[in-house]
């Protein structure tokens, strides 16, 4: 029998070609499972500290600890994203029903859509029309209150460059509660202006 008929027939070392043929892609496949894993996780983590900071900003109290709270939702999540960065936000409502709704305005061409020159009534105080009728801040006593944390911090997988990810993720959990009556609501006078 040739050389050459012998090392066809010969199968041994055939397990070792396929396994260095399929490692790569499955080890980058459970890194990136386990990196979405992770992800998912930590969006949990910072929903709940959402929920926790939204509650205790909506005590009486919640005024004058605002830095402390946002502090808060940082250290529940600093754990599982170490190095991690939160820019929070406050926007207040008068109802729940105003929440994430535009001001109103007299929509003098009948095309549906706020136009530069109508008639509108500011609810915010701000002097232009706004898309969203709230204002930024904690508001008052039973003013209703999104409050929002984005977290960004860097991935744990450091294969995120085979993945085609960016190096660092963008989390953002919101909520929205009514403050406690502590007090009674400030009254939120509308303006009508016409430009």
């Amino acid at each position: 029998m040739s050389t050459l008929a012998r090392l066809r027939d010969d199968s041994s070392g055939a397990a070792l070609v396929e396994f260095a043929i399929v490692a790569p892609i499955f080890l980058v496949l459970m890194f990136g499972v386990f990196e979405l894993g992770h992800m998912a996780y930590v969006q949990t983590v910072l929903h709940g500290a959402v929920q926790d900071a939204g509650r205790n900003g909506g005590l009486e109290s919640g005024r004058t600890n605002m830095q402390s709270i946002d502090d808060r939702v940082l250290e529940q999540v600093s754990h599982i994203a170490p190095h991690g960065t939160i820019v929070a936000t406050r926007r207040n409502y008068r109802t729940f029903f105003d929440v994430a709704k535009p001001e109103d305005f007299t929509d003098a061409n009948g095309n549906g859509v706020y136009d530069s020159g109508e008639c509108f009534m500011d609810a915010n105080g701000s002097g232009s029309w706004d898309a969203d009728r709230a204002k930024s801040g904690l508001g008052g006593a039973d003013d209703v209150v999104v409050y929002t944390a984005t977290l960004t911090y860097e991935r744990i997988v450091p294969l995120w460059k085979f993945l085609g990810w960016d190096k660092e993720v963008s989390l953002s959990a919101s909520t929205t509660l009514r403050n406690q009556p502590f007090a009674d609501q400030d009254a939120r006078p509308e303006t009508l202006i016409c430009p």
